[in-house]
C-alpha cells in the first residue's frame, strides 16, 4: 500500500493540563509505530480541525517521543476547544479526520473531553475508531474508587510540598493562609493536599449537603477555626479550599461577585471569580465584629501543579494507558475509555460514562460518608459537634470570641449540623475469644 493511502492514528489533548500526557503521547506512539503505523500528533486539541484547517498536525516518531515521558504539559499542545457545540463542527472534525487519512483516534482529557469523544465516534459512524484516555488532576471521572485519573497523584505530591512550605512560613509570621486548590466541582485534590500535608482545615464542595452553599457557612466555618486556633494560642493556620466551592454558592452571593465568564463547554470560569480574596476579606470584616484580627493571605495554587513533571507512579501508569489505547484500536476496538484496574486493562464504555440527567459524563465527587474523609475531618481544628457539648471547651471559645455562651452558641452552632456522625470502625471476634 502506498504511503499516501496508509490509513493513520492520531492523537489529541483537550480540556487543561495534567501531568503524564507526553508519558501517553509516547507511549502510544512507539506502540503503534512498531505495528507499523503511521501517528500523527494533532496540534492543540479540536482547535483547527473543528474548523476544517488539517495544516496544524505533525507526525509522531519513536524517535520523536522517546524521552517526552520525563516531562510535564503536552508536546502537542492542548485546547479546551468544544467540536460538540454544534453539529457543523462536529462533522467538520470527522471530515478533517477523513481527510488527513485517520481511521484511528485517541484522544486525552476529562469529562468534557470524554463526552466530545463519544460524541465524535456516533458521528463518524464507523469511519474512525476512537478511545479515549482519562486525564485530570481533578480526579472527578467516573472510575472506580479506588482508580485515580492520571496526574492526580502528581499534583498532590507536587502540592502537599508547596503547602508544607506555606505552613511553616504561616506559623513563622503568626498568618493564616487561605490555599485554594483546582477541582472544578469536586473536592479530591483539595482533601488530598490537606489531608497529606496536615493542613488545619480543608473544606470543599462535598462536605455541604444543601444544594446551595452560603458564603456566610464558609466564612463562619473559617472563623471558628481562628477562633479555636487562638483560643489555644496559635495564631496561624492553613486552610486548603477547594476552587469548586464556587459553583455551589448561593446565586445571590455569586451575584454579588465580579460577571462571571464561561468556557467553550459552558462551565463557569472558575479562576476568574476570586474566591480566595472574596473569604479573606469577608472572614477579616467577621473577626472585625468580633474584636479579633488575623493577618491573612489568600493563595491559588494549581497552575505550578498542572504541568509539573510526573513523579514515577503517573509515568508508569500512563505508559499502561498509552500502550493499551493503541493495542485496543489495533484490535478493532473503538467507544471505550482506557482504564488499568489493580493491574489490568479494563474498557469504559463511553455510552456509560453519561448522566442520564445531564447528558453529559458522570462526575465522581469525594465521599464523605467514607472512612477516608472521616479520618480527614477527625484531625482537622474547626468547631466540632463535640465542642459544644464541652462547656468548658465552649467557655474557651466564647471568652475569645468576646461573648456569652449563649451568643457563641446562636452564631457558630449551626455549622455541626453539616459535621458527619462519629466514625466507629467494625471489628471483627478474635479466634479463641469469647465475645459478648
Amino acid at each position: 500500500m502506498e504511503e499516501s493511502h496508509r490509513k493513520k492514528l492520531a492523537i489529541l489533548v483537550g480540556g487543561g493540563p495534567a501531568p503524564g500526557i507526553n508519558s501517553v503521547i509516547g507511549a502510544a506512539t512507539i506502540r503503534a509505530a512498531l505495528e507499523g503505523v503511521e501517528v500523527l500528533g494533532i496540534q492543540d486539541g479540536f482547535e483547527w480541525i473543528m474548523k476544517g484547517n488539517i495544516e496544524h498536525v505533525h507526525p509522531l516518531t519513536i524517535e520523536s517521543v522517546s524521552r517526552i515521558h520525563f516531562r510535564g504539559g503536552s508536546f502537542i499542545g492542548i485546547s479546551r476547544a468544544n467540536p460538540t457545540s454544534d453539529a457543523h463542527r462536529l462533522e467538520e472534525t470527522v471530515l478533517s479526520l477523513l481527510r488527513l487519512n485517520v481511521s484511528r483516534l485517541i484522544t486525552i482529557g476529562g469529562d468534557d473531553t470524554a463526552y466530545s469523544a463519544l460524541r465524535l465516534a456516533q458521528q463518524s459512524a464507523g469511519r474512525i475508531a476512537v478511545v479515549h484516555v482519562p486525564k485530570t488532576i481533578d480526579n472527578d471521572l467516573n472510575l472506580p474508587p479506588w482508580v485515580d485519573t492520571f496526574g492526580f497523584q502528581t499534583a498532590r505530591h507536587f502540592g502537599v510540598d508547596i503547602v508544607k512550605n506555606i505552613m511553616v512560613d504561616a506559623h513563622t509570621t503568626s498568618r493564616w493562609y487561605f490555599v485554594i486548590a483546582m477541582g472544578r466541582k469536586a473536592g479530591h485534590l483539595a482533601l488530598g493536599i490537606g489531608k497529606a500535608a496536615g493542613a488545619t482545615l480543608t473544606l470543599i464542595p462535598e462536605e455541604f449537603t444543601a444544594q446551595q452553599i452560603g458564603l456566610k457557612t464558609l466564612v463562619d466555618t473559617l472563623v471558628g477555626a481562628i477562633v479555636k486556633r487562638q483560643a489555644y494560642g496559635r495564631r496561624d493556620g492553613v486552610a486548603i479550599l477547594a476552587e469548586g466551592l464556587v459553583l455551589g454558592l448561593d446565586p445571590k452571593d455569586l451575584a454579588a461577585l465580579d460577571t462571571l465568564e464561561r468556557d467553550a463547554h459552558g462551565n463557569v470560569r472558575i479562576d476568574e471569580v476570586n474566591i480566595g480574596e472574596v473569604l479573606k476579606q469577608a472572614v477579616q470584616k467577621r473577626l472585625k465584629e468580633l474584636g479579633l484580627k488575623a493577618t491573612i493571605v489568600a493563595k491559588n495554587i494549581g497552575y505550578e501543579l498542572r504541568c509539573a513533571d510526573p513523579i514515577p507512579f503517573d509515568m508508569e501508569y500512563t505508559r499502561d494507558l498509552g500502550y493499551c489505547a493503541v493495542k485496543y484500536l489495533l484490535e478493532g476496538g473503538s467507544g471505550v475509555m482506557i482504564s488499568m484496574q489493580g493491574g489490568h486493562f479494563e474498557p469504559i464504555l463511553l455510552a456509560d460514562l453519561l448522566d442520564a440527567e445531564t447528558g453529559r459524563a458522570k462526575i465522581r465527587m469525594v465521599d464523605v460518608s467514607s472512612t477516608r474523609y472521616a479520618i480527614a475531618r477527625r484531625y482537622m481544628i474547626r468547631l466540632r459537634r463535640d465542642d459544644f457539648e464541652d462547656a468548658h471547651e465552649l467557655a474557651r471559645f466564647a471568652a475569645t470570641a468576646h461573648m456569652s455562651l449563649k451568643e457563641f452558641r446562636d452564631q457558630f452552632e449551626y455549622l455541626i449540623r453539616e459535621e458527619p456522625p462519629p466514625l466507629y470502625l467494625k471489628t471483627l471476634p478474635v479466634a479463641g475469644v469469647d465475645v459478648p
